[in-house]
């Protein structure tokens, strides 16, 4: 059974942590402070030591120095806040196996240590040990079971990417924050015939600018201080496969011009070799900025936006998807209560009217956080109005642009919206306005619509 020692002063945090350890069937040890830790670290060997950046009487890398050079081959990663990366990245150069950001949920941490474990095993090297911390940072869940959806928007998504995924063209994916840009993404590598081959996500927004390069194309030992192995970068990871660029907009001029060379040459160069790398990868981005108005800014680069939008696939909000939401709704249910191993069976009608009247901002990505703290919250079989957000619960008192609002000064304009999103299908306008159709027959004739 892996060992594994918490250290983090959060005595709340450190203690759902373990539990949450332990029930993976890790042995489990814990210390508030690095006075506490140092001396089990002496007596035992722990595989895996989870250090926060910050403790009362020390910090994470003076701790990881002890536990190196107690054990060489125990993997630490570190926790830490936003506020902190530089500190966890200069941790990463001075031998910790990965950082981790808080907040962070249980899939996160469980993946980080499965691979710090499969990287300390007798076969894996220095290099391969890298290039499992490098995905690990980058690489985010996607949910293999997500739903697709029956929507106008959604079917229109799902023949983008049936279309797109066979061929070799780069996609560019634009959407709004939350819409499950990533998922897209995923779903063309996996309808592509590199489906068998990896898959690599990036946050280009996470990397610190100084290793940027470093992460993309890796490097070999000694090439700068800290450079104590050699590193694979994303580019030779996704060998073969696809490399999913999320947020592309966030990288700097200089990378841009590096990354326009790789994709146009198909080859890389580790940062301090002298030996070129061919490299055969799809590229997918994705970003909720306005590329093309960025080019026009000089704040990205034309040739680079023509070679990476061959494709676009727009990804609909979730206002624009709403015969979509109770599917998603009820798929985030059933995941909430697989991870917090409750059996909530489902949502009481006034929730179902407040979510069908709320205008979802944040997307899917709000919805799930909402329904899994409403699952959390629930003490009966049912979610009820009472442990909604109060902007969601009562979304009815304030919204102008939601469907199901009636007797209001926006009626007329919610039927004409719902009507052309509907491209004149008065059956799926109805619904979409949670209306029957006889009751959008009589609003059509009262206002004097005709189509």
């Amino acid at each position: 059974m892996p060992k594994i020692l918490i250290v983090e002063d959060d005595v709340a945090f450190c203690t759902m942590l373990k539990t949450f350890l332990e029930k993976k069937e890790y042995e489990v040890a814990t210390a508030f402070s690095g006075s506490e830790a140092i001396p089990q670290i002496k007596k035992e060997v722990f595989d895996v030591v989870l250090a926060d950046v910050r403790l009362p009487d020390s910090d994470g890398i003076t701790l990881l120095e002890e536990i190196l050079k107690h054990n060489s081959n125990t993997q630490v990663i570190i926790m830490t806040g936003y506020a902190e990366i530089n500190m966890a990245v200069n941790a990463i150069k001075q031998g910790a196996f990965d950082y981790i950001s808080k907040p962070f949920n249980p899939d996160t941490i469980s993946q980080t240590i499965e691979k710090a474990l499969n990287g300390n095993g007798a076969n894996s090297s220095p290099k391969e040990k890298e290039t499992s911390a490098t995905i690990s940072k980058t690489s985010k869940r996607t949910d293999s079971s997500f739903v697709r959806g029956v929507s106008d928007a959604s079917k229109k998504l799902n023949e983008y990417v049936a279309l797109v995924a066979p061929t070799r063209m780069s996609v560019l994916v634009i959407g709004d924050s939350g819409t499950g840009k990533e998922y897209v993404a995923s779903s063309v590598h996996k309808a592509s015939k590199r489906a068998e081959k990896p898959f690599i996500a990036v946050d280009c927004g996470a990397i610190p600018k100084e290793i940027a390069s470093s992460e993309f194309f890796g490097h070999i030992k000694g090439s700068f201080t800290g450079a104590v192995n050699d590193k694979v970068g994303h580019f030779e990871a996704a060998n073969g496969g696809t490399l999913f660029l999320d947020e592309i907009g966030n990288l700097s001029y200089e990378l841009q011009v590096q990354l326009l060379r790789a994709l146009q040459e198909r080859k890389i160069k580790p940062v301090g070799s002298n030996k070129e790398i061919e490299v055969d990868i799809r590229v997918i981005v994705a970003t909720n900025e306005d590329l093309s108005h960025a080019v026009k800014e000089g704040e990205f680069r034309e040739d680079l936006y023509h070679r990476l939008n061959e494709f676009s696939i727009k990804v609909p909000p979730l206002r624009d998807r709403i015969e979509d939401l109770m599917l998603f709704a009820n798929h985030f249910l059933e995941e909430s209560n697989t991870e917090l191993e409750k059996h909530v069976v489902g949502f009481a009608d006034e929730v179902l009217e407040a979510f069908k009247k709320y205008n979802w901002p944040g997307n899917l990505r709000e919805l799930k956080n909402m329904v899994k703290r409403s699952v959390l919250l629930s003490q009966s079989d049912m979610i009820t109005l009472d442990i909604l957000p109060n902007d969601i619960a009562y979304a009815s008192h304030n919204a102008k642009q939601t469907y199901g609002l009636f007797k209001n000064q926006n009626e007329q304009e919610l039927i004409l919206d719902a009507l052309e999103k509907a491209n004149g299908n008065k059956a799926k306008a109805a619904r979409m306005l949670s209306i029957d159709r006889k009751t959008l027959y009589n609003k059509l004739k009262q206002y004097d619509i005709s189509l």
